[in-house]
């Protein structure tokens, strides 16, 4: 059953929030209910108690927690149906995996290439084309990309194949943005920076700190400028 939180009797704005039970995901979370956001946030099936989780019993009626692994379609079409008749202000799909830093193209297996593209291309791309409908006209639809997508700025080589998958998101989503062209929405591919996550690894640069809370105002400044925009967290433009 839908449902709204209101602050000072304003409806809220509601974020839908594609893999939130950790890391990234679980910061912007948190990040905008401290904004006031409704927040619809999904871990995959089997997460009982993740932070998340923990993070809704702090917020009663302003998180709410779905189910959904990105990479298997029912469950996107089964979120899409019990998701039905709502409406969101913004979609944000922060779904990624890794594999070998050092592994290169030629030394990739057929499985990993394809679990790391799947997971990290594929899988986002049928997200946002399923649910798009549920964001509102003048909405926001913003995916979780990384500065390692960038072409331009590949000057170093290394993690070869996370590389490629980031890329090939951002032309996916192009490609999208382009069959829009004339929708008012806001479309954004976000860079968060190397942060010390599960994913970015204890030597990285930013802490979630550093790097979360202006991610989410980049997003909000984005919020009413339609059309597609590669950024970082700085909301500095990144060279595709």
């Amino acid at each position: 059953m839908p449902w709204v939180r209101l602050v000072d009797n304003v409806r809220m704005p509601s974020l839908l929030l594609i893999a939130a039970s950790r890391g990234l995901g679980l910061a912007m979370a948190d990040e905008f209910l401290k904004k006031h956001w409704n927040v619809v946030g999904t871990v995959r099936a089997g997460s009982n108690q993740t932070k998340l989780h923990a993070l809704a019993d702090q917020h009663p009626g302003q998180l709410e927690i779905a189910t959904l692994d990105i990479t298997e379609p029912a469950q996107i079409a089964a979120l899409r149906q019990r998701l039905s008749g709502r409406a969101f202000q913004m979609l944000f799909v922060n779904a990624g995996i890794s594999n070998n830093p050092e592994e290169t193209i030629g030394e990739v297996t057929t499985e990993e290439f394809v679990r790391v593209m799947i997971t990290n291309a594929l899988s986002p791309m049928r997200v946002v084309e399923s649910l798009q409908d549920l964001v509102t006209a003048d909405g926001l639809i913003g995916v979780m990309s990384s500065g390692q997508g960038s072409v331009t700025n590949n000057v170093n080589g290394m993690r070869e194949v996370y590389r490629g998958s980031k890329a090939a998101l951002n032309q996916f989503m192009r490609s999208f943005a382009a069959r829009q062209a004339n929708t008012p929405r806001a479309m954004v591919l976000m860079a968060p920076g190397w942060v010390r996550t599960d994913l970015g690894g204890p030597d990285a640069r930013l802490t979630i700190e550093e790097s979360v809370p202006n991610l989410v105002n980049v997003l909000l400044n984005k919020q009413g400028n339609p059309g597609l925009e590669y950024l970082d967290y700085l909301g500095r433009t990144v060279p595709w």
